[in-house]
């Protein structure tokens, strides 16, 4: 998922990055890769706001055949009874009206079949799930994926505070990029902010992953389903970090 405006550039990232099957969507990028390449993009991609993970399509023409369709899914292969979870439900259907009903619809399901075969259900938890699952409705087509990104990628974790109205750092980085800077002319923001554009810069041309800074990803809190792999994920952070340069830019702000 990205920004609108930023999808070709998001585009040209995953290509640079290796990624197969890249299509361009409205406000998003598909592609397929493996385990290692689904670390890669949360680390790297500087213009992705979540790395999503479609898992299942199917049909629904009304809440009760959402309700089935989920019903139908065996969840024990994705989560236990014990972990938590959140849902972030976007539609763009004439069927529909109320995404927020839609998630509360797919919560039921998903309880419901825990407490029908265990007794007990699993708890949501917005701010920190063990899974974060994203229900994307078109017309009549229902597509199921799980958040490997956690919290959305433009928080990068090099901020303690901010002021009121910053840029989005996702946004900051494609500006940089539309712009076709080559890394070593000064770069100057006379109304810099709180100096997003220019750290985005910073990061952009000493080749350091906008990701490096984050305390954690969705993805190493999966344990069924694509079970994080701490040494792969180790591999990949290694081979980043060393590729950082130190090219000694001059990048200048003012308020």
């Amino acid at each position: 998922k990205t920004i609108f405006g930023l999808e070709e550039i998001l585009s040209n990232e995953l290509q640079r990055l290796g990624a197969r099957s890249i299509e361009v969507h409205n406000r998003a990028v598909s592609f397929t890769g493996d385990l290692g390449f689904l670390y890669k993009a949360n680390l790297c991609l500087r213009t992705a706001l979540r790395v999503l993970v479609p898992f299942k399509t199917f049909k629904v023409s009304d809440e009760k055949s959402l309700y089935t369709a989920i019903q139908s899914i065996n969840w024990e292969d994705y989560m236990e009874v014990t972990d938590t979870f959140a849902i972030d439900t976007v539609i763009n259907s004439e069927l529909f009206t109320h995404s927020q009903y839609l998630s509360q619809k797919t919560k039921d399901a998903i309880v419901d079949q825990f407490r029908a075969k265990k007794g007990e259900r699993p708890s949501v938890d917005l701010d920190r799930p063990t899974l974060r699952i994203n229900l994307h409705i078109f017309n009549d087509v229902a597509t199921l994926a799980l958040d490997s990104s956690g919290e959305s990628l433009h928080k990068r974790g090099y901020r303690d505070k901010t002021n009121l109205a910053p840029i989005n750092e996702v946004l900051a980085a494609g500006l940089v990029l539309l712009t076709g800077w080559d890394k070593r002319s000064n770069f100057i923001d006379p109304m810099c902010g709180s100096g997003t554009i220019l750290i985005e810069a910073a990061l952009i041309a000493n080749n350091i992953p906008p990701g490096y800074f984050r305390e954690e990803f969705g993805f190493q809190r999966w344990e069924k389903f694509m079970p994080f792999d701490e040494e792969l994920w180790n591999t990949i952070l290694d081979s980043s970090i060393n590729k950082i340069t130190n090219l000694n830019q001059t990048i200048i702000g003012g308020e």
